[in-house]
């Protein structure tokens, strides 16, 4: 009985595969016998092979108008536009709350311009309104009066008097030890205010440079640094205490804390890179001798040429050349200073 079954499948398969074989053949003298320079395709011809293709296994050997490649690339292409026509069919993300739930939440919004999303969520489960504190801030929408918020420019210009800008950056010793540097820099006159080396930087150590820097003028109104995790809820506390503003920059976004890494790249190419760190010791006595070049005589472009600690003089004065030129070596001859003598 077996063997029965198995030979009337198999006469069975192969009249199915002959008809199969002799309807791919029909079709492509059909195409042939149109009147075309070249024999020319219809889409219900590629629908004919792609579903020869999915049911009968030697669709290969009676294909002669096109290659099998161009088969496979008709059958992704006709799921790529199926799809496509699924996904407009559609519309992505979850299903918009009823009309009357989202006047809700802009009518308590406008009215109470105080509460915040949970706020209004609490009052919506007063009225029998489930939805999430996210749905709510979807949906409400503050007055605007018309005017854009200020920049991040316009408001870095507003109020550089009163803005420190922090950093940190990596240094590698003659013995690939790692030290990290850490600086305060004043964002109107560019001036480096506090600058310390240490081989283990913490959040407290941090908060304590801050503290230091405060101790013979007066602290910041804002303070700016990124997001690294050194600046957490320790380096907050003590920072709070001092009445400063933590300002902490977008994602990804150094230009939006440019004033210090601009002076990052300025401390490599004009000292880091030209000198051997033996120690901490070392590398702090150089950033010492550096940052006292740097604020007293090294000119800024965008200060006008002058120096970070004579930003308030007035322009420079061109007199007439009277007297001979003493040259004072910085950082071991690295860098010289020029005045005229006395």
């Amino acid at each position: 009985m077996r063997w029965l079954v198995v030979g009337l499948g198999r006469v069975f398969r192969s009249r199915l595969a002959l008809l199969a074989e002799i309807a791919c053949l029909r079709q492509q003298l059909a195409v042939y016998k149109q009147r075309h320079p070249r024999p020319h395709l219809q889409d219900r011809d590629r629908r004919f092979w792609i579903v020869m293709a999915r049911g009968f296994s030697g669709w290969k050997d009676c294909l002669l108008v096109v290659t099998p490649g161009t088969v496979l690339h008709w059958h992704r292409k006709g799921w790529r536009h199926y799809w496509r026509w699924r996904s407009s069919q559609r519309r992505a993300g979850r299903k918009r709350i009823p009309l009357a739930i989202r006047q809700w939440i802009r009518r308590m919004a406008q009215e109470n311009l105080l509460w915040g999303q949970r706020r209004i969520m609490a009052e919506l489960l007063k009225l029998g309104y489930v939805v999430s504190p996210r749905t709510v801030r979807r949906y409400m929408r503050r007055s605007w009066n018309g005017t854009p918020s200020p920049r991040w420019r316009d408001f870095l210009r507003q109020h550089a008097q009163e803005l420190w800008a922090c950093d940190f950056l990596a240094i590698r010793t003659l013995t690939f030890q790692t030290l990290y540097v850490f600086f305060l820099m004043h964002h109107t006159s560019r001036a480096i205010v506090h600058v310390r080396a240490t081989r283990h930087p913490t959040a407290a150590w941090t908060a304590q440079q801050v503290v230091n820097a405060c101790f013979e003028r007066e602290p910041p109104t804002y303070l700016l640094h990124d997001r690294d995790s050194i600046f957490g809820s320790e380096f907050s506390r003590r920072v709070s205490g001092l009445g400063t503003r933590e300002l902490r920059t977008p994602l990804r976004a150094p230009k939006a804390n440019g004033i210090a890494e601009r002076f990052v790249g300025t401390l490599r190419r004009e000292c880091l890179d030209h000198v051997f760190i033996f120690n901490e010791r070392h590398l702090q006595k150089l950033l010492d001798e550096f940052v006292v070049y740097y604020n007293r005589h090294r000119p800024h472009r965008s200060l006008g040429q002058r120096p970070p600690c004579f930003t308030e003089a007035g322009p420079i004065v061109t007199r007439p050349p009277s007297g001979s030129v003493i040259a004072e070596p910085v950082l071991g001859g690295l860098h010289h200073v020029y005045r005229r003598a006395a």
